[in-house]
């Protein structure tokens, strides 16, 4: 993998990300396909869109349809027929959303299936084994991720056994890291200085590129760029910066203001599906009546598909009758927004005018 820097403006960051099988412009938002779909549109509509770098889930295609299968394949993108590249969440996450069928030991995480309830056992060897039958081109390493609030002794616990795990996914990684690429993962939650001890630790290990985990679990805005920045600071300037699981406009805007190059989150597709589309004067809610006898398009700025042929009234409708195709015009038209709102941003960052754009889109959804 390859990272280089084109542009900065204050401290956001234009740079090219060039994997083994897709080059990514940074900043870079990626749609969030946990079980090898993103939800509601066709990898035909991605790759027409623009996309290039899409996200898997670890834990959940270890369950269904099993890394074996996704193996025999020939690996994620093959199953999936994605043509370009793809990142493999490490089941960390989830350690935290299902923490009621969870237990944290001292050598990795004890899963208990939500399917059937088997137990299941991710070691840091064990996950990187799992996504190596996965293939991705970016995986990331099992880690802790602490519930918000959480005091300082469980916080301080998250980011040792999160180091202590990525120094047992690299050793891992190492014996066969093929074209795939490891990622740190830094916690602290909001403690500043936890934060910064993370941080510093994982960038020792001179990994590929860094990730942040821990935020938009459910901490207030106002406690997410300190986070962040405090975290930011001690990573390396030339490795690319993800935020996980990080996606409405203002977390990114805060987020690229401070370094960051790559998010994901499902935040557009499942606005999308209920009933939620982005546009250029903010969000819209296509449920509400006063949009029933509309014959204006989700955003007359838009070029996409569904603008140039949709009406607002007809995409209502669907919606309200609980039609799949309401489901996925509004998810190809969130997406195409999503992925031109990254481009329209990195163009700022080119002209040396972040600032000006930010305000305007904070602005707009507040």
């Amino acid at each position: 993998m390859q990272f280089t820097l084109e542009k900065v403006d204050g401290a956001a960051r234009a740079g090219t990300l060039q994997l083994n099988t897709a080059e990514v412009k940074t900043p870079v938002f990626m749609p969030v396909g946990t079980q090898a779909t993103v939800k509601a549109i066709t990898q035909e509509d991605l790759s027409g869109i623009g996309y290039r770098l899409i996200l898997g889930n670890t834990y959940h295609l270890y369950l269904r349809p099993g890394s074996g299968t996704i193996a025999t394949f020939g690996g994620l993108q093959k199953f999936m027929a994605w043509p370009h590249a793809t990142l493999t969440d490490s089941g960390g996450y989830q350690a935290f959303s299902l923490s009621q069928n969870v237990k944290l030991v001292d050598d990795g995480v004890i899963f208990r299936s939500h399917l059937d309830g088997s137990k299941h056992h991710f070691t840091p060897e064990k996950v990187i084994e799992i996504e190596r039958q996965i293939g991705a081109d970016i995986i990331m390493p099992i880690d802790d991720c602490a519930p918000y609030p959480a005091d300082g002794a469980r916080l301080k616990a998250s980011i040792e056994r999160t180091y202590r795990w990525l120094v047992d996914c690299k050793k891992a990684w190492l014996l066969n890291p093929q074209h795939q690429n490891l990622f740190g993962i830094a916690q602290g939650g909001v403690n500043l200085a936890l934060r910064k001890e993370s941080a510093k630790m994982v960038a020792g290990l001179d990994l590929p590129g860094y990730a942040i985990g821990g935020l938009s679990v459910g901490e207030p805005l106002e406690y997410f760029s300190p986070a962040l920045e405090a975290a930011i600071q001690n990573l390396p300037h030339e490795k690319p910066r993800y935020v996980m699981g990080v996606g409405s406009i203002p977390e990114i805007l805060y987020g690229v203001e401070r370094g960051v190059d790559m998010f994901d989150c499902v935040l557009p597709t499942r606005n999308a599906r209920n009933g939620q589309v982005f546009s250029s004067q903010g969000k819209i809610n296509l449920r509400n009546e006063k949009h029933a006898h509309l014959n204006d398009p989700i955003d007359p700025h838009c070029n996409c598909k569904v603008c140039k042929k949709y009406s607002l009234g007809y995409i209502r409708h669907l919606h309200k009758q609980k039609e799949i195709l309401g489901l996925m015009l509004s998810t190809y038209h969130n997406l195409h927004f999503m992925f031109h709102f990254m481009q329209n941003l990195r163009d700022a960052i080119c002209r040396s005018e972040f600032l000006t754009f930010k305000m305007h889109w904070l602005s707009l959804f507040k």
